[in-house]
């Protein structure tokens, strides 16, 4: 009888912290393939996405990153601020057929994003984040069509397990970037 009991309380503490964590997804985004790919990360464990995304009480959605500069039009995702204060993951609406994995890889970058001011620590960590996750959330058996969201994914793998102690790849990738060098300059974006 105790054993049964046992089994029913495990039972029920299994099928509630499952709806609390679809009602968080829920918090994150009304867009069907992002609650899939925070899915995604909360069945691997990726407790400090969510940690990072509820710290900051962040919405995320598809948006045409044009809308705020044409030159973000490549560009795959951002993490930003309302005009009044709200923050949000913008993913680029071109990547929105990208797989489902491919998003969630972007959504664990920008989590990690916390403060107005970019720093080159603060990207590196995003970026290692980001490759981390493709590492685990990469299906090896399933051949992904060659996009510029993969082939980054792939290149940012490589250049992750390729570092070591005293080579940091993705930190010497990030430095180096003109882009990364002009961005890490701005000291805050307000895309809408």
């Amino acid at each position: 009888m105790l054993k049964r009991v046992l089994v029913l309380l495990a039972c029920l503490f299994v099928l509630s912290s499952s709806a609390v964590s679809a009602m968080n997804v829920k918090y994150f985004s009304e867009d069907l393939k992002i609650r899939e790919a925070l899915a995604m990360l909360d069945d691997i464990g990726a407790k400090e996405i969510f940690d990072n995304l509820q710290e900051n009480s962040v919405k995320i959605q598809f948006y045409d990153l044009t809308q705020i500069s044409y030159s973000y039009s490549r560009h795959f995702a951002m993490n930003t601020t309302d005009t009044w204060g709200n923050r949000y993951i913008l993913i680029n609406s071109r990547y929105k057929n990208a797989p489902t994995e491919q998003i969630a890889c972007l959504i664990a970058h920008e989590s990690c994003h916390k403060g107005r001011v970019a720093t080159l620590a603060e990207e590196t960590t995003a970026t290692r984040t980001e490759a981390k996750y493709w590492q685990v959330l990469k299906r090896h058996n399933h051949e992904y069509a060659n996009t510029a969201l993969t082939n980054r994914l792939n290149s940012l793998a490589n250049l992750e397990s390729s570092s070591t102690v005293n080579h940091d790849y993705i930190q010497d990738r990030i430095s180096n970037s003109k882009f990364y060098q002009s961005q890490l300059a701005v000291r805050e974006r307000r895309a809408f």
